[in-house]
């Protein structure tokens, strides 16, 4: 009898521990997703940065980038993406102490520098189609417009997947898979981060030069 009564408890625990390896292996597959859709990402940015410095001479008698790039307002811009990448550090840094309120604070303050580089672009590109420049002026400005723009298109859906995010910690707080997305859109973040460098090294100041 007492045999008969012990193996249902092992097959309980065994259940369990199959399906805490079942959740983990899971979790493990979808930030190896992550990883993959990253590399795609840094393919296609690598494709557009080589199609800009090929064209960026050819602007067909029109109006070049050191004419019309506002330097100034780069130099903010970029100052505020490089520090919503700070900030998005200190979030998942607030994250780990489990400060769910101190990790959507600092998840907002993110998605507030992020929103306010997206809309200092925005009135770049309406500037710059104002002067004569849009994205069927010349190959330079086709490329200008196609590489900075898919930056921005990346920004734009990270601040929508920052609020949704922000949104769900609110109600189900600080668990293994909040963390996760946590941990995703940070690394996400700060590669955008990156490929604005390359941006404003590559495009900005040689487009200055």
């Amino acid at each position: 009898m007492a045999h008969a009564v012990s193996n249902p408890a092992g097959a309980h625990g065994g259940h369990g521990n199959g399906h805490h390896e079942e959740h983990h292996d899971q979790e493990s597959m979808k930030m190896f997703g992550f990883w993959l859709f990253l590399i795609t990402d840094v393919i296609l940015f690598g494709t557009l940065f080589a199609t800009f410095v090929v064209l960026r001479l050819n602007t067909d008698g029109g109006p070049t980038g050191a004419e019309l790039l506002e330097m100034n307002g780069i130099i903010i811009s970029t100052f505020i993406l490089l520090t919503s990448s700070f900030t998005s550090g200190i979030a998942v840094l607030e994250m780990n102490k489990g400060n769910k309120r101190g990790l959507i604070l600092w998840l907002a303050i993110t998605a507030l520098l992020g929103a306010s580089f997206i809309f200092l672009e925005v009135n770049e590109f309406i500037h710059l189609v104002h002067e004569g420049a849009n994205i069927g002026t010349s190959a330079y400005w086709s490329a200008f417009f196609v590489l900075v723009g898919t930056h921005g298109l990346h920004v734009s859906v990270g601040l929508v997947w920052m609020i949704a995010l922000m949104l769900q910690l609110s109600r189900r707080g600080i668990t293994p898979v909040t963390k996760r997305k946590v941990g995703i859109i940070s690394l996400y973040w700060h590669f955008l981060d990156v490929v604005w460098i390359f941006v404003f090294t590559i495009v900005y100041l040689m487009g200055v030069m």
